[in-house]
């Protein structure tokens, strides 16, 4: 059976790390602490005597003080690991944590886990050619050497690193190294371990580079792990859900997350907020508990970003250059069926083209399986197919050979349909509101990965209000735009009513229409 070496950076709450190690040593675990040097010597000595008669405890041997970015982190972890793996020759995995973490699962859970697979937890990807990095400093971390820490020496950090551009001081990586990155939160095998520290101990050449470079925490292990390690035996991936904001901060869990995070895929969460006593007692219980089982959705990344991300919605100033001059061609009409239902507008304009003869396509800007005919390319994804929408457009009007095209879109493009109702050609819009059901939200939750198969009953309550005004917002968006040629056709309304938008929609009379809006099954789900 696994047992676990913890490997806890922290540099508060001596309160919090006290609980923290008797929790994690009373399920038969044990536990290496750094606590920072710079953090006040009462708070270290008030651990130290908490736990001084525990087994499933060590310390490392020497502290360091840690600054964000600097290599002084990778330093504190060796000095943990090097204490846990002497202290601990029982311990078959060495698990990264920070004082703000806590379990998410059972420790039977957690035992079991590790239990069933025989590989390392670790985030590694190609630090050059994989997109983690989002912004900033890029290859710049690595072939310029790092000696002063940026956010408390920013001057000196930035002096140092534009002297070294300006003369082109720059440095190779270590020939055999395949530099990776990604999360400092891993999960590895005692022998993993052994082989990184028997590395470094035979070339101080690899601590000598690392030293230097900026953010090595993100770096050093994820590295030297591919390096010792077959790629079949690693997992690429953290067992600690975490999350960051637009600005790079983690998102810190209170009290009311509990049901949230016991539901990912996750063994550890981190932040939690010091604050959130009651989600920490309730964490706490679950971990010593024991039969639990547990349904992981795995929805929380997705629900943060959707949630979030309903504030502030992008808007373009302008038209590109290159849209400038391209227009669908005066004289031309393009009748834009929007829909939230995609498989109710597909019925509709499947019936409007069998009745009318206008060619139609479908969700060809929202949807890549849209069936869509080769135009060269420009059709073959939907970044492209948005990147040049008037033009595969206007290709696809020269293919069918007419001046009229349907086709359809979700309520979330309102700036489609702003740039699309910009053009010279003649645009009729016609929005199809449907009645969307408990049992529609939540399968639509699970569609879009704000809900998984087993999301908690009363976090779907809570989050199914916000889907349907989500929705409310995209309609009264794309109403409030006060487009010249916009129809709306209800679901609550007869065929007799539907057929007057329907008509102007199409050009087409009246008694025409109302045979499509009379359609069997047209808003059945």
């Amino acid at each position: 059976m696994a047992k676990i070496a913890f490997i806890l950076l922290c540099h508060k709450d001596p309160e919090g790390i006290i609980a923290q190690a008797s929790r994690l040593t009373a399920a038969g675990d044990c536990i290496a602490i750094h606590f920072d040097a710079r953090a006040r010597q009462a708070d270290y000595a008030r651990i130290r005597a908490a736990l001084a008669d525990n087994p499933g405890v060590t310390f490392a041997r020497r502290r360091v003080k840690c600054g964000w970015g600097e290599w002084s982190l990778v330093a504190a972890t060796l000095r943990a690991v090097e204490a846990a793996v002497e202290a601990f020759p029982s311990a078959t995995h060495f698990y990264m944590l920070s004082g703000d973490c806590m379990p998410i699962k059972t420790a039977e859970y957690v035992h079991d886990f590790l239990d069933a697979e025989d590989a390392d937890y670790i985030e590694s990807f190609d630090f050059f050619r994989s997109d983690w990095i989002k912004t900033g400093m890029r290859e710049d971390r690595l072939i310029y050497r790092h000696f002063f820490n940026e956010r408390q020496q920013k001057k000196l950090f930035y002096a140092a690193y534009d002297l070294q551009k300006r003369f082109g001081f720059k440095r190779d990586t270590p020939a055999d190294l395949r530099i990776m990155i990604g999360s400092q939160w891993w999960c590895l095998r005692r022998r993993t371990v052994e082989w990184i520290l028997d590395l470094i101990a035979k070339r101080r050449e690899i601590v000598r580079f690392f030293r230097t470079t900026w953010i090595p925490d993100e770096t050093f292990f994820q590295t030297l792990v591919r390096h010792v390690v077959p790629d079949k035996e690693i997992r690429c991936r953290t067992l600690t859900f975490l999350m960051f904001t637009d600005y790079g901060m983690p998102v810190t869990f209170y009290n009311d997350h509990y049901d949230l995070l016991i539901g990912q895929d996750a063994l550890f969460a981190r932040k939690i907020s010091a604050e959130a006593t009651n989600l920490k007692a309730r964490l706490g219980d679950l971990y010593a508990a024991s039969g639990v089982s547990f349904r992981v959705s795995d929805e929380g990344r997705n629900l943060f970003n959707f949630l979030t991300g309903r504030g502030r919605i992008g808007r373009r100033f302008a038209r590109r250059f290159w849209e400038t001059e391209s227009t669908l061609g005066r004289g031309r009409e393009l009748l834009v069926v929007i829909c939230k239902k995609w498989h109710v507008a597909k019925r509709l304009v499947a019936r409007m083209s069998a009745d009318t003869g206008i060619p139609s396509m479908e969700y060809l800007f929202d949807e890549a399986s849209s069936p869509v005919p080769d135009l060269g390319g420009v059709q073959s994804s939907l970044a492209k197919r948005n990147r040049h929408r008037r033009a595969l457009l206007r290709m696809l009007y020269d293919r069918q050979g007419g001046d009229r095209l349907i086709i359809c879109l979700d309520p979330a493009g309102a700036e489609v349909l702003k740039d699309l109702a910009a053009d010279r050609a003649t645009v009729r819009m016609l929005e199809v509101e449907c009645h969307f059901s408990d049992d529609y939200l939540a399968g639509h939750a699970r569609r879009v990965g704000l809900a998984g198969d087993h999301t908690q009953e009363d976090t779907m309550v809570r989050l199914l209000p916000t889907i349907r005004h989500a929705f409310r917002h995209e309609s009264d968006v794309i109403r409030d735009a006060n487009f010249s040629h916009l129809y709306l056709m209800r679901e609550s309304a007869g065929a007799a009513e539907n057929a007057v938008p329907l008509a102007a929609f199409l050009g087409i009379g009246e008694e025409t229409a109302r045979g499509i809006a009379a359609m069997d099954h047209l808003f059945s789900d």
